[in-house]
């Protein structure tokens, strides 16, 4: 199972990069293994600005249909537009060009509250 040290994690299974004031978002290869193959990322709130833990798209897969979760509070300025026509890169690349969101983030202190590799590995019993 892959679990980059260097990023930061939700209980949602969501991996974030925060570089400065943004932040990249996507799920994680544990996610993406327990969604199965996933067939449509659907993203409606580009240019919104979103509190931490409101739904910001969904991830279609062939079994069901989970909501994603903003890890922080900001607005979201980027979706990973390839996803729409590729929406298996989730699949193969989660931490690469599987990426979904980047967001201009409006409180940085809630940064603190995500989770180490380490916290993401004991959630997931890893």
């Amino acid at each position: 199972m892959n679990i980059p040290s260097e990023l930061k994690y939700t209980k949602d299974h969501e991996w974030v990069k925060i570089d400065g004031d943004i932040a990249t978002v996507g799920i994680t290869d544990f996610a993406q293994g327990e969604l199965g193959d996933i067939v449509y990322v659907e993203v409606e709130t580009l240019d919104e600005t979103l509190d931490k833990d409101e739904v910001f798209g969904t991830v279609e897969a062939v079994k069901t249909v989970s909501d994603l979760f903003l890890p922080l509070s900001g607005e979201i300025i980027e979706f990973n537009e390839s996803l729409e026509d590729e929406p298996e890169k989730v699949n193969s690349d989660p931490y690469g060009d599987g990426w979904m969101i980047k967001i201009k983030i409006s409180d940085a202190s809630e940064a603190e509250n995500l989770m180490s590799d380490a916290d993401y590995k004991d959630l997931i019993g890893g």
